[in-house]
């Protein structure tokens, strides 16, 4: 714990203070540079004063790693702060903890805020297999996902607790991308592809829809009717977590009438469902306008069709 940096509050992407660790074998070099830098400034007649480089000299202090640390035995790191930008008097200072969601910011620290930009959603691994096995045999769902995974593919998380997020702005990740599109091709077209192999090793050659380089190009490849039909489902049963009693607008009134101060933790698990929820919706809406594009698309190519006969 530092003290003195303890004293601010974080503010997402709205910080007024960076806070950086300085070894004073740094200090004593940069005393040194200065020096020779003052002499050749007097040497050359230039009083124009020369700004201090803190990239070179320091290194970024991260939330979670706030205390006083040594770059050895006998060497003592202090720390600076850095003013970023002007603050008027009388106005709170804030520091950033780091670019984290409510989620994080939650379970870390204890608060959230409103529109935070860098939450996310997450889709446990375990809910998408749930949802092949229910379509599929569980033996389909095990061989899709070995598969998958030959492809050097993987969730966040680790091995026991995999995940997939969702980005504040509903897109999914490429790899839950990747995992629907195994999932849902037909077996002939998996032996097409040259993906049917009783190998446990990885995958040889990289498959079409994963060979080109332009990422949305890959998503637009990706993003088939059924596809973007799992996305919805996948939406459905990850809302169905919360258990159904309200809706989003019912949290948004409960929310308005919750008192911060009276109940804290009330407001702040409503903040990160409401968040959530929103998120969802959006995952909603980009795959309903992927479903839309894969119609426009069909029915493009089939007035081409009908325009050749």
């Amino acid at each position: 714990m530092v003290p003195l940096a303890d004293l601010f509050n974080h503010k997402t992407a709205a910080e007024d203070v960076h806070f950086t660790s300085v070894s004073s074998s740094s200090e004593s070099d940069t005393d040194t540079e200065s020096e020779n830098e003052n002499a050749n400034d007097e040497n050359s007649g230039d009083d124009e004063p020369v700004a201090p480089d803190f990239d070179s000299e320091t290194e970024g202090f991260s939330e979670s790693d706030l205390e006083l640390s040594s770059t050895s035995e006998n060497e003592p790191t202090f720390m600076e702060m850095i003013m970023i930008k002007d603050v008027n008097a009388g106005s709170e200072v804030f520091n950033t903890y780091g670019s984290l969601g409510n989620a994080a910011l939650l379970h870390r620290y204890g608060f959230t805020e409103p529109d935070n930009p860098f939450d996310i959603l997450n889709i446990d691994l375990d809910i998408v297999v749930q949802w092949s096995s229910s379509l599929f045999s569980r033996r389909h769902s095990r061989r899709r996902l070995s598969l998958w995974r030959k492809l050097n593919l993987s969730g966040s998380g680790s091995e026991d607790s995999e995940y997939f997020e969702i980005s504040f702005n509903g897109e999914p990740e490429l790899e839950l991308l990747v995992l629907l599109y195994v999932i849902l091709l037909p077996e002939e077209k998996i032996q097409e592809l040259g993906l049917a192999s009783s190998s446990t090793s990885e995958v040889k050659e990289t498959p079409s829809f994963l060979s080109n380089k332009d990422p949305e190009c890959r998503k637009k490849l990706l993003l088939t009717k059924s596809v973007c039909r799992a996305l919805l489902s996948l939406a459905d049963a990850r809302e169905s977590l919360y258990g159904g009693l309200n809706s989003l607008e019912e949290d948004v009134r409960l929310f308005n009438e919750c008192c911060h101060a009276v109940d804290s933790k009330l407001y702040h698990s409503l903040m990160l469902r409401i968040s959530e929820r929103r998120i969802i919706e959006k995952l909603r809406s980009f795959a309903s306008s992927g479903a839309g594009n894969f119609r426009t698309n069909s029915q493009t190519r089939t007035r081409k069709r009908a325009k050749r006969t």
